[in-house]
């Protein structure tokens, strides 16, 4: 957890597919940037994908790290750019899958007042809640079973 002007904080990074699905989620400190944590997000690339993502992660180098990666990044510039990359707006309305992603986990009240205090138990819960919300069935690692919501 860290400390911003509200106070105790955490953002969460999540990296999803195409139909909004989690492959990986990071938690950081609410004051931490967020440009330095999507070079570990992104080596899940393939070639040929289009990496949508919004203002806080335009950076140089991160743009040279997707389009290495044999990707196409599509992230609006910020205001302040003498040099505009180029972007497709329309491209970029498929991103409110993400956002969909975080309205749905924040509907569990359990997420949104972050009643866990440890991160990893934090994830599991996103993990959970998500998995609830989309009706996916969910293995249960502990008792070797399978578990699916009804």
């Amino acid at each position: 957890m860290g400390r911003s002007r509200g106070g105790l904080t955490t953002k969460i990074h999540a990296l999803t597919d195409a139909h909004g699905l989690p492959l990986e989620l990071v938690l950081t400190p609410g004051q931490a940037g967020d440009c330095p944590v999507a070079a570990g997000l992104l080596g899940h690339l393939r070639e040929g994908t289009i990496v949508l993502a919004d203002k806080a992660y335009d950076a140089d180098w991160l743009r040279r790290q997707i389009e290495a990666a044999g990707a196409a990044p599509n992230i609006p510039p910020m205001v302040h750019r003498r040099w505009k990359p180029c972007f497709s707006p329309v491209l970029y309305r498929a991103r409110n899958r993400i956002e969909r992603f975080f309205n749905r986990i924040k509907h569990f009240r359990r997420l949104a007042t972050r009643y866990e205090k440890h991160a990893a138990n934090f994830l599991a819960m996103q993990l959970q809640a998500h998995a609830i919300s989309k009706k996916v069935p969910c293995i249960n690692k502990n008792f070797g079973k399978i578990s699916c919501t009804k």
